[in-house]
C-alpha cells in the first residue's frame, strides 16, 4: 500500500478533502509536525548563525538532531495515525451475533482504541520535542531564517494541538489509562504553549 507521503501534493491534499475519515485529524497534527522537523532541519544545518559566534554552532546542531529523529518519527505517524482510526471503524463492524462474538468485538474495540490514543499521544510528543528545537533555531540560527524559524514552531504548535484533541476524544472509553493518556498530553501542551508563546507563535 502506498504511504500517504508517497504521494504527490496535490494528491495528498485531495485525499485529507475527500469523505473518507481517514487521513484525518490525527495524520494532518503528524503532517504538520513533520513540515515542522523539516524547516528546523533547514534553519540548523545554515552556515550562517545568529551573530556568527562559535558557541551558536552547538545549540544549532542539537536542534537538528532533535528535528532529524522527531521529523522522521513523524513521517511515519502520518500514516500510523490513519491505520490505528481504520482498525477502529473495523473493529466496530464486527459481528456481534453470539456472545462469544460480542466478546470479541469488544475486545478488539479496546485494543483498537487504545492504539487510536498512543499515536496521536506520540504525536504530540514529537511535536513538543520540535518545539524546543525551533526555538534553539530561533535563538541561535541566522536572523534571515528568522520567519523559518518561527513557522517551524507554528506548524509544530498546530500538531501538538490537533493530536492532543485526538489523544482526548479517543481516551474516553479507555478508563484509568484514557485518563492518563489525557493527563500526559494535557501537560505535553502546557509545556508547548509555553515554548510556543517565547516563539511569538501562540
Amino acid at each position: 500500500m502506498t504511504g500517504l507521503l508517497e504521494l504527490r501534493a496535490g494528491e495528498l491534499l485531495a485525499r485529507f478533502a475527500s469523505s473518507d475519515p481517514t487521513p484525518g485529524g490525527g495524520s494532518a497534527a503528524a503532517l504538520a509536525g513533520a513540515l515542522s522537523g523539516a524547516l528546523v532541519e533547514m534553519v540548523a544545518a545554515l552556515p550562517k548563525t545568529r551573530t556568527g559566534a562559535a558557541e551558536e554552532r552547538a545549540p544549532l546542531d542539537a536542534a537538528r538532531s532533535w528535528a532529524r529523529e522527531a521529523g522522521a518519527r513523524l513521517r511515519h505517524l502520518v500514516d500510523e495515525d490513519s491505520q490505528a482510526y481504520d482498525a477502529v471503524v473495523a473493529a466496530y463492524k464486527m459481528a456481534k451475533g453470539t456472545d462469544d462474538e460480542k466478546a470479541a468485538r469488544k475486545a478488539a474495540i479496546a485494543r483498537a482504541m487504545a492504539r487510536a490514543t498512543d499515536v496521536p499521544q506520540q504525536t504530540a510528543e514529537a511535536c513538543l520535542v520540535l518545539l524546543k528545537a525551533a526555538g534553539e533555531a530561533a535563538e541561535n540560527g541566522t536572523p534571515n531564517a528568522l520567519s523559518d524559524a518561527r513557522t517551524a514552531g507554528a506548524l509544530a504548535w498546530a500538531g501538538l494541538i490537533g493530536a492532543a484533541e485526538n489523544v482526548r476524544i479517543n481516551a474516553g472509553s479507555l478508563g484509568d489509562a484514557g485518563a492518563e493518556a489525557v493527563s500526559r498530553v494535557d501537560a505535553a501542551v502546557t509545556e508547548g504553549r509555553t515554548r510556543a508563546q517565547a516563539l511569538g507563535v501562540a
